[in-house]
């Protein structure tokens, strides 16, 4: 009999914590995993799951109002309409039957689900505070998922009710006229989708001098055209919200971001804070074995053990957004499964250039590897140059029989070699294609070869077969 009653405990049910629970079965151990809230973390319950269920919804909304499209494919739909407590319903069903399937997942393969408040007491040693006071359990290995929560900047005061953040807004509790969104990164780009298609107008607040700063530069100058100017959508950027009050209004202080000056007082209906995650790393027990967060985030090295003072803390692991490698669900799933691989002895990492990530939007955005300026730095620093080439929605016979031609493929490589360093598209189905692109990025292809792999026809996926054709 193990001296321990666990080989593996995880704190924290989201989807980093449930991937590796299933791997570790698989490999063998006996598991328990510890959450305080809800089953399936942020990600089922606050946003990836609830958040495509509303754009699913608002999308069909969006589709069957566009008169002018649907006509000339030679459809006639009459006047749309559509419940808002019943969008909302679809997505909290969904919530549901997700946040049910994750656990019978757990339960059927005998993983002990653990209710409270988990921390790290000492080295092999995990204490859970519950309704019935604390339990201690002993294990071989401790994992540590505990997830994010949406960043908040000072002078924003958030009442849930007319000022929120992403975890209110996938309730979908209200359909203010007019709403501020602060931020114009992932989650502002698809909330705003939503709300422009059920009626809203959008004022989009971003404090850097360009929207959406981190998407690469040629995907950012289309989005801008198809998703907000091409929609109810004003927008600021260069300016901070430096006060947010809720009220009816909601009154919004803008500032300049060079200046510091006031330039302007909004006053609308609601306001969405889009600012970001945060590593939700307090409370954890880090403490009780030395270790100090960087920005709040738990250090890690490539196999997913936690450091201190850039040494390996035995039997001490942390996945998903608390370590902030990468802040994507899927990304989480995957460092689970590499941090059980090597607790068991077999050594893996992560590649961070080969895992994709997605907007939903209508069209959709994706992209896997590097933007073209982080390639022609990483160029700089190693000696080779970049090029790079484009193929476009509006030239692919699916994309013309759809009617759906505004969007792009761009291809980033190496002019030496060939090797693909980036992928990037904006179009219909841009987060399904992405899937090809990022398992060449993993096998470190060329362009010189990826141009002889054939493609189905007529598919939306001969924009990348066209895009490698014209950089080999």
């Amino acid at each position: 009999m193990s001296k321990f009653d666990y080989d593996l405990i995880i704190i924290g049910a989201g989807v980093g914590g449930h991937g590796a629970a299933l791997h570790a079965v698989k490999m063998g151990l006996k598991t328990a995993i510890i959450e305080a809230g809800d089953m399936g973390g942020t990600c089922v319950n606050r946003g990836c799951i609830p958040s495509k269920a509303l754009l699913a919804a608002s999308g069909k909304v969006r589709e069957l109002s566009h008169n002018e499209h649907l006509q000339s494919m030679g459809v006639n739909v009459g006047g749309v309409s559509f419940d808002r407590k019943l969008i909302a319903d679809h997505a909290n069903d969904l919530v549901a039957k997700i946040q049910g399937d994750l656990t019978n997942s757990l339960k059927r393969l005998k993983v002990d689900i653990i209710k409270g408040w988990g921390k790290v007491l000492a080295s092999q040693k995990v204490g859970v505070i519950t309704d019935n006071g604390e339990k201690v359990f002993t294990t071989k290995e401790i994992m540590l998922c505990p997830g994010s929560t949406p960043f908040v900047p000072r002078g924003v005061e958030v009442d849930g009710k007319t000022v929120y953040t992403s975890d209110q807004a996938v309730k979908l509790e209200s359909l203010p006229q007019w709403i501020a969104i602060i931020g114009s990164g992932y989650i502002g780009l698809e909330f705003a989708d939503v709300y422009t298609a059920l009626g809203s107008e959008i004022t989009m607040i971003e404090a850097l001098d360009q929207l959406m700063p981190t998407f690469d530069p040629d995907i950012a100058k289309i989005a801008e055209k198809v998703l907000i100017n091409s929609r109810d959508i004003e927008t600021y950027t260069g300016v901070f919200a430096t006060k947010v009050t809720p009220g009816n209004p909601v009154s919004i202080e803008l500032t300049d971001a060079k200046t510091k000056e006031v330039v302007e007082i909004l006053e609308v209906d609601a306001c969405l804070v889009a600012t970001g995650r945060i590593p939700a790393t307090k409370n954890l027990g880090l403490e009780n074995l030395g270790v100090e967060t960087e920005r709040g985030f738990i250090p890690v090295n490539d196999k997913m053990q936690v450091l201190k003072n850039g040494e390996v803390v035995p039997h001490l692991w942390a996945v998903g957004d608390a370590n902030g490698k990468m802040m994507l669900a899927h990304a989480a799933s995957g460092q689970g499964i590499i941090a059980v691989e090597n607790m068991c002895g077999n050594e893996k990492s992560i590649d961070y250039r080969s895992i994709p990530a997605a907007a939903f939007t209508h069209p959709e955005i994706s992209y896997v590897g590097l933007s073209e300026p982080q390639a022609k730095e990483l160029g700089k620093n190693e000696g080779f140059e970049v090029a790079t080439a484009k193929t476009f929605f509006k030239g692919n016979s699916k994309a013309l029989a759809e009617k759906e031609t505004d969007g792009i493929a761009k291809v980033i490589y190496r002019k030496d070699t060939g090797e693909l360093l980036g992928v990037h598209i904006i179009g219909i189905h841009a987060s399904d294609l992405i899937q090809e692109a990022a398992n060449a990025i993993a096998n470190r292809e060329s362009v010189h070869q990826l141009a002889f792999n054939i493609h189905a026809h007529p598919t939306l996926s001969e924009v990348l077969d066209e895009a490698y054709k014209r950089a080999s």
